[in-house]
């Protein structure tokens, strides 16, 4: 008796937060007196608060973009999330990594799309991420750089940079 209680009350609340649920939409909806919206292109919406996608507005193929990065970058980490707020485990072990280093360290965060983050892995042939590039070369993931890191080979890699960068302050 006590079980099918328990599964009656379990499945009512589940239905609830079902019901609940199905009542978010795209749109604009009120709750305790303020205004949601959900669609960014709202007429009312002023244009410096409508997201954006410096990817696609730059004129550039995902694959130009890629390339460009990996030249013009040092040390760059194609990353879930951001240095400052990494979204993995994976991603935040490369960070605190590098970070050791004291090296500026450029990032882009691939799970804002989906089509940048599919042409990162067709540049480095490596389908995990994070993606870890020094020097226009690709180094590997997370685990590598921490290996790297603990066989010194990650200091020596990085030298010149933390060289440069002392001599430019």
């Amino acid at each position: 008796m006590a079980r099918s209680s328990s599964n009656m009350l379990l499945k009512g609340i589940s239905g609830l937060l079902a019901a609940r649920s199905s009542r978010i939409v795209s749109g604009s909806f009120s709750q305790y007196g303020m205004k949601y919206s959900s669609t960014p292109n709202e007429p009312d919406t002023h244009d410096d608060f409508k997201p954006t996608n410096k990817v696609e507005s730059s004129g550039l193929s995902l694959k130009e973009v890629v390339e460009q990065d990996v030249k013009e970058n040092s040390v760059l980490i194609y990353m879930k999330g951001v240095p400052d707020l990494p979204q993995c485990g994976f991603s935040s072990l490369a960070v605190r990594v590098l970070k050791l280093y004291d090296v500026p360290l450029s990032a882009r965060n691939i799970l804002e799309n989906p089509e940048l983050k599919s042409a990162v892995k067709a540049f480095s042939q490596w389908p995990t991420f994070p993606q870890i590039f020094i020097k226009g070369e690709f180094i590997g993931g997370s685990d590598i750089i921490l290996n790297l890191h603990q066989t010194g080979e990650l200091k020596e890699k990085l030298k010149d940079i933390v060289a440069n960068q002392g001599s430019s302050e």
